[in-house]
């Protein structure tokens, strides 16, 4: 885990999106992935599709990844802080960062369960083992910032941010 935060690289609107949590009643794990989800697509995330009309290819299986992610880190901040403030998704070249806010300063800490079977507590292994880099930064006037670093999959690096990625 990284403590500090890497500065941002420039970015247009487009490439960016926040989803405001803080105080939405319902199911904040499902409404982070749906709106991720969409995100995703308008980035060309999702946009090779087999023939039988599932998502196909690396960026898919990326993008289920960043799905997970998301659903694990919004559920932290549900369990564990009282709720997340906010989701932000940040689309680069290289890849894509994802930030949950929430209102408790706890930084979480990567521990090794003694016993991998029992359920539960599994969470920021899978975090550890999906991302390129991830961290935690405490944010002025209280709580903190879980941030998390994913790779862009080839076909999408490779295309113009923005714009859907052509199966070669």
């Amino acid at each position: 885990m990284n403590t500090g935060r890497q500065p941002e690289q420039s970015r247009q609107p487009e490439q960016s999106r926040r989803l405001m949590l803080a105080g939405v009643d319902g199911d904040v794990v499902t409404r982070s992935r749906d709106f991720t989800r969409r995100a995703l697509a308008d980035w060309g995330w999702l946009a090779v599709v087999a023939a039988d009309g599932r998502a196909d290819g690396e960026a898919a299986m990326v993008a289920e990844d960043v799905l997970l992610l998301v659903s694990e880190v919004v559920a932290n901040a549900c369990l564990h802080a009282g709720g997340p403030g906010s989701l932000l998704l940040l689309s680069t070249e290289s890849g894509l960062r994802i930030e949950v806010t929430d209102g408790s300063p706890t930084l979480p800490v990567l521990r090794r369960r003694a016993d991998p079977a029992r359920p539960g507590g599994h969470g920021l292994l899978i975090v550890d083992r999906l991302t390129r880099n991830w961290g935690a930064d405490p944010v002025l006037g209280g709580g903190k910032c879980v941030w998390l670093d994913v790779d862009a999959p080839v076909e999408v690096s490779r295309s113009e941010p923005g714009r859907p990625a052509s199966r070669p």
